[in-house]
Formats: C-alpha cells, sequence, structure tokens
C-alpha cells in the first residue's frame, strides 16, 4: 500500500494539534493527581481529540479517503471543529476546576498548568485547521465546510454543554415552563445532529424532500424555539416573582467550580449564545435557497 505524505500547512497543523493534545492529557494522567469527575471529562477531551485526528492523519497517510465509509469532503472538517471546541472546553474547564483556588509552585500543580498550556495550544492549532479547512467563496466543497455546517457543529456542541449543566443537579424539573426549555434543547439538538451525519454519511440525497429547503425551514423553527428559551429561562430562574434569584448566593464564593446558581447563568447565557448562532444560520441557510432557485 503507497504511503502518500505531501507538505502542507493543513498537514502540519494537524501535526501540531495531534502533539499538544498528546502532550495535555499524558502530563494531566501521569502527575495531574485529578480526583474530580471533571477530570476525566478533561482527559477524554483531549484523548478524544488526538486519537480522531491520528486517523485522519493515517487515512490521508495510506490514500484510504476513498475507501472510507464516511464523506471524507466533510468528515475532517468536522471533527476538527468538534476538536477545537472540546479543547476549548477543557482548557477553560481544567484550570477552573484544579487550578483556581490552589497555592505553591508543587510538582502536581505544575503538571497541572503544562497541560492547560498545551491543551490552549491545541485549541488554537485545531481552530487553524477549520479556517484553513473551510470553503472559500466560489470553492466547491462538502456541506461540512461552508459556514451552516459549522454553525451546526457548534450548535450541537454547545446544546451539549447545556446538558451537562442542568443534569448535575437536574435544574429543569422546578416549573412546567423550565421543562418546556428543556424539550428545546433536546428537539434541536437532535434535529442538528440528524443533518451532520446525514452530511458525513453522505444520504441528503435519500431525503424526500429538498435539503436546502429542510435546512432554511428548520433554521427557522430552531430560531423560535431558541428565542421563546432565551426568555423563558431567565424569568423563571432569576426572576423572584417566579421564584428565582436575581443575586449570586454568598455560598457560591466557596465552591470549587460552579455552583447551582453559577450554572443557571451559564445555561441562559449559552442560551442567548445559541440563538444567535441559529440566526446566523437561518441566514445562511435562506441565501443558500434563494442563490440556488
Amino acid at each position: 500500500m503507497p504511503v502518500v505524505l505531501y507538505s502542507s500547512p493543513l498537514l502540519w497543523t494537524r501535526l501540531a494539534a495531534l502533539v499538544f493534545s498528546c502532550v495535555a492529557f499524558s502530563v494531566a494522567v501521569h502527575g495531574g493527581n485529578l480526583y474530580h469527575g471533571t477530570g476525566d471529562w478533561c482527559i477524554f477531551c483531549w484523548a478524544f481529540s488526538f486519537a480522531g485526528t491520528l486517523l485522519v492523519l493515517l487515512v490521508e497517510l495510506f490514500g484510504l479517503q476513498t475507501r472510507a465509509p464516511v464523506s471524507w469532503k466533510n468528515f475532517p472538517i468536522t471533527f476538527a471543529c468538534y476538536a477545537a471546541l472540546l479543547c476549548l472546553s477543557a482548557s477553560i474547564i481544567f484550570p477552573l476546576y484544579f487550578l483556581k483556588g490552589t497555592s505553591g509552585h508543587g510538582e502536581v500543580r505544575n503538571f497541572r498548568i503544562v497541560s492547560t498550556v498545551f491543551s490552549c495550544l491545541a485549541t488554537i492549532a485545531f481552530m487553524t485547521e477549520v479556517s484553513i479547512s473551510k470553503a472559500r467563496p466560489g470553492e466547491v466543497a462538502g456541506y461540512m465546510a461552508t459556514a451552516p455546517g459549522l454553525l451546526k457543529v457548534c450548535e450541537t456542541f454547545i446544546a451539549c454543554v447545556i446538558f451537562v449543566f442542568i443534569s448535575d443537579p437536574i435544574l429543569y424539573d422546578r416549573h412546567d415552563a423550565l421543562k418546556y426549555c428543556f424539550s428545546v434543547y433536546c428537539i434541536c439538538f437532535i434535529l442538528s445532529a440528524a443533518i451532520i451525519v446525514l452530511c458525513v454519511g453522505e444520504c441528503t440525497g435519500c431525503l424526500p424532500f429538498p435539503f436546502a429547503r429542510f435546512l432554511s425551514a428548520y433554521a427557522l423553527l430552531a430560531v423560535v424555539l431558541y428565542l421563546s428559551a432565551t426568555i423563558i429561562w431567565p424569568i423563571f430562574n432569576f426572576d423572584p416573582k417566579n421564584g428565582g434569584t436575581k443575586n449570586r448566593p454568598y455560598q457560591c464564593g466557596s465552591f470549587v467550580g460552579l455552583c447551582v446558581w453559577d450554572k443557571l447563568m451559564a445555561v441562559a447565557i449559552l442560551t442567548a449564545v445559541n440563538f444567535i448562532l441559529y440566526l446566523a444560520d437561518l441566514i445562511y441557510s435562506a441565501r443558500l435557497v434563494f442563490v440556488s432557485a
């Protein structure tokens, strides 16, 4: 089997991301003394990014793109975008739980600092890969290499983060309005994830309706749903008239990581961010339909 190796900025960027993510999780496992479940999440982020990048490099090294069971126009950039978001989340969460409030210059702390630095470097490397791989104006590329495709990745990732925040402890069972917000997150996540799977699996032609028009209709629905959730979630969590708490409790200052109020605020912010992403998605998808027409 021939080995094909072309030197390019994309190759060197992937190699850098491979090395940085490998160092991040290796150092953390070796001497980070991770005692919290959050540490397992950070290790997963780095290890998953490393393994996926290694797979992409091996497939392209041995020229197996045509034999891959997925669309190679869509898979590498989809994975790189997810890896960038995963490493970004680890770069924020890891120091929040394992460096915040610790003092001194012990060996364990030094290992944690090194993991944090290399996590940030891996994030930059994966973002650079996405920037290099994304479609340019007028260029023929897979859907996931376009702005709407990358927005779908960001939307699903933010939804996953929201699920993490609202599930430990459960934050949506206090009122029916909050359960509605939870249903919005679930519906939009499932549909966005389904679109990504269809594109990566090259199954969009199997749909009984035009894919572009479906994207526009779904984006419009998601904008309306997320707009309602962006309004409802803060009202029923921070308005005292509805049983909420406007001010941050003083007990939160002694928490390692985020307290319940912090998680409620994080969900409110992430909901607003996802609303903006879906709005941008709607604009791009509508332009796609009109340009095609």
